[in-house]
């Protein structure tokens, strides 16, 4: 995707900054959210097996259940744990052709995971012995390995605890 330049650039952040003077409060003066978190995510993948290994056996989330969807007969609805009571689901749908992983209007650009310094680690070891190409941590992104799953599913390991972003409190 190519990236603004020159004048495009400059209206881009301005636009920005007119957004954060409107919408941005101080963290004093935001009020309590009105939900209580995020229960799961729900992404497609093109192979259950495939991702399972992928998230249990390759990254370290235990799968916690399997079940049928409820909305399509022989499709699997599986979660992961990704830590704090956190769920990341997926949906096969066996039988129905998707197109492959496009970045687009109301898709997943990335999912980031909150992990310790130890668990960074341990991973980057892992994607290095596996072979995985991966972003960073030390080409801009010193806290933050950025790669994709089997399903094109842009993922990001953070080393940062969640409700920070580089070091600043987000939320109270």
């Amino acid at each position: 995707m190519p990236e603004p330049q020159g004048e495009e650039l400059a209206r881009v952040r301005a636009r920005r900054e007119d957004l954060r003077k409107k919408y941005l409060h101080p963290l004093a003066d935001r009020g309590p959210s009105t939900v209580s978190g995020v229960h799961h995510l729900a992404l497609i993948c093109k192979d259950a097996e495939e991702t399972i290994k992928f998230y249990q056996d390759f990254l370290g989330f235990p799968l916690v259940e399997l079940v049928e969807n409820r909305d399509y007969a022989g499709s699997n609805h599986f979660f992961f744990d990704i830590g704090n009571h956190n769920l990341l689901g997926f949906f096969d749908f066996p039988g129905h052709e998707h197109p492959p992983w496009e970045e687009t209007i109301g898709g997943v650009q990335h999912l980031a995971i909150s992990v310790t310094a130890d668990q960074f680690a341990a991973a980057k070891k892992r994607l290095d012995e596996a072979g995985v190409d991966y972003l960073g941590p030390d080409r801009g992104a010193d806290n933050s390995m950025y790669f994709r799953d089997p399903n094109g599913v842009g993922l990001e390991l953070y080393r940062e605890d969640l409700g920070l972003f580089e070091g600043e409190l987000l939320v109270k």
